[in-house]
């Protein structure tokens, strides 16, 4: 792929605020309403880009599971 775009960004700050929380990918899974899959969840934390709609459903079953609200900015770099 030579379109000049970073994909792989680092360990995004939504995997060390899983840590605090103790959450592990499965937590999320199980709190999306969306259709959420585990490789989204490792994907997310690794740092690959990922489309809106996917920051979005992870964005939103972490703020279901810890009861707390997040915003892109808490979560991913990009």
């Amino acid at each position: 792929m030579g379109d000049g775009i970073e994909r792989n960004l680092g360990e995004q700050p939504l995997a060390r605020i899983m840590a605090e929380l103790a959450l592990k990918p499965a937590g999320l899974v199980k709190a999306s309403t969306d259709q959420l899959t585990f490789k989204m969840v490792s994907r997310a934390c690794k740092g690959r880009r990922l489309t809106v709609n996917v920051r979005t459903k992870i964005r939103d079953a972490l703020c279901k599971a810890s009861g707390n609200a997040y915003s892109f900015k808490d979560l991913f770099t990009y």
